[in-house]
């Protein structure tokens, strides 16, 4: 080959002279032999492409499979494509509505068709296994956005053609996979041939499309029970459909026609309303004689600290007193903290808390004793005892305990079950993209945490993306397996949130520099924000759960 241009291959720590306009998947085929990972996508700049991307300059390339972060990405929406397209060859004219991440799997309706029956599933599952059998290629295009809305319109895609009459974009990528075309916000795999190793199951009154585990990649996620979760979702979900927003374009659309401070006075009120049963609940169960500890546990940046707080003003007005511990306060000193993989502290571990001295408080405190509480000093790593920092119950008291671990049953064993009422806390996004695009719970969290890391603890979204996939392996094995021990679910996602921290997130991500292996997922995230209209957020009360984050809330953290 003559030499024109040279990339730096990543997997191979090389130079690699190649041809311009070659594309990934034929450098890929060059130097099969010298990479250890079969690829679906690559890392070409510090931005994930597929791999029919061209190459006509010098670039940093890095081929990923389908086991790392991105490659598991990419194969999700290449499945969600295949699955599509099933559909669309089994029962055409049928509406399919993948609406949000479940029970290790992602769960889609069906509409059009009647009851989803096991028969109708294997049927779309079947259809599936065939056309990965064909390996045929997702195809890559780009065409003007006006003529990708008139594909989409002739095609019934009302979701995408509302989305994309409400966005700027000058042009538009969208896949074509055997004649039938789609869109996502990332790259899809080379061919159908690739996803081997996926399921799908009748689930509830839907389906459950169900991808490589993580822990052996050769087969499917063994689905697990989240009916609490389910029912969370489908509260929101129906009231999305009461206000007339369930995706990204009707969102953009209830800006354009500033409805805005509507959506946000309705939105706020669901938050109240349902705090306000969860404290009925619990001053219920405290007046038969329970309900003595009341634990709320959630993953990082679900607006924990705020519910908290809300929770306590509507249980005084129910004639309790709430009293406020921290978990955060009971970590043991930095040099007894444990280690995780990577041989950073482990804070996410429930053994990185003094469980004896938490117990020993909790039933000193039942008991009617005074109690020295600690304060943690996070800049020492130590524990500290102040003076001020005491505590008794008095009549009526209740102790409302905030921290990762309250569902986890290591926490609290020697306090009695029935003095223990559990609540549930994590931004369950029901507002979608587009119906074959939701919206992942972690990405607002992760854009919660940015911003507020940004404003509040001088961390720069670097740092906070590079500590994300620590936390989320933390939240896998110390939270969301006790998610179904929770008396009450609070869903603490604003369908407004992502319009409102728009431009925050593209001020404070659009920092990270081009040259560091961040920037890929600042990149993704950067291109999920250019999908919302922006909110203001002089309507945003100083009570809301979003003040949390973004500043000008009327609670003191």
């Amino acid at each position: 080959m003559s030499s024109q241009l040279k990339i730096y291959c990543e997997n191979i720590s090389q130079y690699v002279d190649i041809a311009g306009g070659e594309t990934l998947s034929e450098i890929y085929a060059r130097l099969k032999d010298r990479v250890a990972t079969e690829p679906i996508c690559a890392r070409v700049n510090n931005k994930t492409e597929d791999l029919s991307f061209q190459v006509f300059a010098p670039k940093v390339v890095e081929f990923l499979s389908g086991d790392s972060a991105s490659g598991r990405r990419v194969y999700i929406r290449s499945l969600c494509m295949l699955l599509y397209r099933a559909v669309h060859e089994c029962y055409r004219g049928a509406r399919l509505i993948i609406e949000h991440s479940l029970s290790k799997g992602y769960y889609c309706r069906l509409e059009g068709v009647g009851p989803l029956t096991e028969e109708i599933v294997a049927s779309i599952r079947d259809e599936m296994r065939r056309l990965v059998d064909r390996d045929i290629a997702f195809e890559r295009k780009e065409r003007l956005r006006k003529d990708v809305i008139e594909i989409f319109r002739r095609q019934g895609l009302d979701d995408k053609v509302r989305l994309f009459e409400t966005i700027d974009d000058l042009y538009v990528v969208y896949y074509r996979l055997d004649g039938l075309c789609d869109s996502y916000y990332g790259p899809l795999a080379p061919s159908t041939g690739s996803l081997k190793v996926f399921d799908l199951i009748a689930y509830r009154d839907g389906m459950l499309l169900l991808g490589p585990s993580p822990s052996n990649p050769s087969v499917a996620q063994t689905p697990v029970v989240q009916d609490k979760m389910h029912r969370a979702f489908n509260e929101h979900l129906a009231f999305n459909h009461i206000i007339g927003v369930a995706n990204v374009g009707e969102l953009n659309e209830t800006v354009a026609h500033r409805r805005t401070a509507d959506l946000i006075n309705v939105a706020e009120a669901l938050h109240d309303k349902k705090i306000a049963s969860i404290a009925d609940e619990i001053a219920r169960r405290y007046n038969e004689g329970g309900a003595r500890v009341v634990l709320i546990a959630g993953p990082s940046s679900s607006g924990k600290t705020t519910t908290t707080k809300r929770l306590a003003i509507y249980l005084m007005t129910n004639l309790l007193r709430p009293k406020m511990i921290s978990l955060d306060n009971y970590f043991v000193d930095r040099t007894k903290t444990p280690r995780d993989e990577s041989g950073d502290y482990d804070y996410e571990s429930l053994y990185a808390l003094d469980l004896d001295l938490f117990n020993q408080n909790l039933n000193d405190l039942i008991a009617g004793k005074e109690v020295h509480l600690p304060t943690y000093n996070f800049e020492t790593g130590t524990r500290m005892f102040k003076e001020k920092d005491k505590m008794r119950l008095e009549e009526n008291s209740i102790l409302l305990i905030e921290g990762i671990h309250g569902l986890n049953p290591g926490l609290t064993p020697s306090i009695d079950e029935k003095m223990k009422y559990r609540v549930y806390v994590s931004a369950l996004t029901t507002l979608s993209i587009d119906d074959h695009n939701w919206v992942p719970t972690s990405d607002n969290r992760l854009l919660r945490r940015i911003i507020r890391d940004h404003k509040y603890r001088g961390t720069s979204a670097i740092e906070t993306i590079r500590r994300w996939p620590s936390v989320q392996r933390g939240e896998q094995k110390w939270i969301f397996p006790f998610q179904e021990n929770a008396d009450s679910t609070f869903n603490s996602s604003l369908i407004f949130e992502l319009g409102v921290m728009k431009d925050y997130g593209l001020e404070i991500l659009g920092r990270v520099p081009h040259d560091c292996p961040e920037y890929s997922e600042a990149y993704r995230l950067l291109k999920f924000l250019s999908f919302f209209s922006p909110i203001g957020e002089k309507l945003i009360p100083p009570t809301s759960l979003l003040r949390e984050f973004l500043g000008g809330s009327s609670f003191h953290y």
